[in-house]
């Protein structure tokens, strides 16, 4: 069978789904988007358990919380949220606001989160009324098809119209493209390559960018506090989060406090130059990540290095020989590894984050501890991208928190900075058309001439 014929196949059947969906009511969505979250929530030692088998990296316990974590965030922002026809009313502009579907969206979900990515593109898809259809990486096709069958098994159980939520059992690029030039709208989470292909599809795309998270440490936090998050945000799932920590910018005159504290929460040094050397060969390769270090273990990654490192070692620290471009270290390393640069005034803590992200991750996050306001909007006027995540671990709050206001997604858009359309965390609302009832509004105030032109 050829490509279109198969293609045509899913968007047939997503279009029948999604005429019979279009139908139902804000309680009747609700209903079945909570079943997709509750679906992961229960089954996530299980997914969990198969997503480390089939892809060989990430760490499981970290993605049973993630599949736990993610399901029950999500729901809860969902929940009571308008998708349904009206959803807003503004007396004052005469303005109201329906919600409609956009029809069928293709997502294509990656190998570093292969489970909660299509749990959280089939919510904001069913939250708007929509059908989805997954394309899978290749190197998670077992446990993200068997997560959609446990999503599906759920619906089946409401009377949800068949075919909702559907996934390729084909994958291969001709299919995705396929299949992305076929959908009404694309949501691509994954490498550069898919998500510029989704943008060149020719039809809308949501995609996101590269992560290269800066890490900037203020004087005036506690370091007991600010380390151990820094530590568990770079070591998260063995470190193939793309808002988890990458470099840790620190002050020159706490240095070694601040140096002692990572070692005693577990930090490997590395100070000798032939071990950075060696730690630099084994994670990149011709001035790529190495596909062999990907999710790997902190261990692991220390015998791709040739280091035997001490059975207590949670992450490995080197610094870096200065930040951009003068050393491979400032680029994102999805591994247990973070850089480390010394700053003197924190204007210059901003100058070398900016310059890392020159190198590697615009437009995606920056994570700062500290207690001045001034410093954390300085850095947020200066730096280039979406979400400052302040006082937290990046990894984990990123992509909203019960304790922030960023919307809970998995899929961080990354603005024109990162080649992407939107600058926020993608979640339903870019899944619904509205429509704008404009009353007439006689009684709103005309300028004159003279107070239309005045500086007043």
């Amino acid at each position: 069978m050829d490509s279109k014929t198969y293609i045509d196949g899913y968007i047939e059947r997503a279009r029948m789904a999604q005429k019979e969906f279009e139908s139902y009511s804000q309680e009747q969505v609700d209903e079945l988007v909570m079943a997709i979250a509750k679906t992961v929530y229960d089954n996530a030692e299980y997914l969990a358990k198969i997503a480390v088998e089939e892809t060989e990296m990430g760490v499981l316990e970290d993605k049973i919380a993630k599949n736990k974590g993610k399901s029950s965030i999500i729901w809860n922002s969902l929940k009571g949220k308008k998708s349904v026809g009206i959803i807003e009313r503004d007396e004052q502009t005469g303005i109201v606001k329906v919600a409609k579907p956009v029809g069928v969206a293709a997502a294509i979900t990656p190998c570093t989160n292969p489970i909660v990515t299509p749990m959280s593109n089939a919510m904001f898809a069913l939250k708007g009324r929509n059908a989805i259809v997954i394309t899978p990486h290749h190197r998670a096709i077992k446990c993200s098809t068997k997560t959609v069958e446990l999503m599906n098994e759920a619906l089946e159980k409401l009377n949800a119209p068949k075919h909702l939520i559907q996934i390729l059992d084909q994958q291969s690029r001709e299919n995705t493209r396929t299949l992305i030039s076929s959908a009404d709208i694309v949501i691509a989470t994954g490498g550069a390559g898919m998500v510029k292909a989704a943008y060149s599809s020719g039809k809308p795309a949501l995609g996101v960018g590269a992560g290269n998270v800066q890490c900037i440490i203020d004087r005036d936090v506690d370091f007991a506090e600010a380390v151990p998050k820094v530590i568990a945000g770079r070591i998260f799932d063995n470190g193939i989060i793309c808002s988890g920590e990458q470099s840790a910018i620190i002050p020159a005159d706490k240095y070694q406090d601040i140096i002692d504290e990572f070692v005693k929460n577990g930090a490997y040094l590395v100070n000798n130059p032939k071990e950075k050397e060696a730690f630099r060969k084994a994670i990149f390769v011709d001035g790529v990540m190495n596909r062999d270090a990907v999710g790997k273990s902190v261990h692991e990654i220390g015998r791709l290095a040739g280091v035997d490192l001490p059975k207590d070692i949670r992450v490995i620290i080197i610094e870096a020989k200065g930040p951009g471009e003068r050393d491979l270290l400032s680029k994102e390393k999805m591994c247990p590894v973070l850089a480390i640069y010394r700053y003197d005034d924190f204007k210059d803590a901003v100058e070398i984050a900016k310059e890392n992200l020159e190198l590697e991750g615009k437009g995606h996050s920056v994570a700062i501890h500290s207690n001045n306001r001034e410093n954390i909007e300085y850095a947020g006027n200066e730096l280039s991208v979406s979400r400052f995540v302040i006082n937290q671990i990046c990894a984990s709050s990123a992509g909203g928190s019960y304790y922030n206001g960023l919307a809970p997604t998995n899929t961080l858009g990354c603005g024109t900075w990162g080649n992407n359309s939107i600058s926020e965390n993608l979640d339903y609302k870019h899944l619904i058309n509205i429509s704008r009832i404009a009353y007439y509004m006689p009684d709103n105030p005309v300028p004159t001439e003279d107070e239309l032109w005045s500086h007043n």
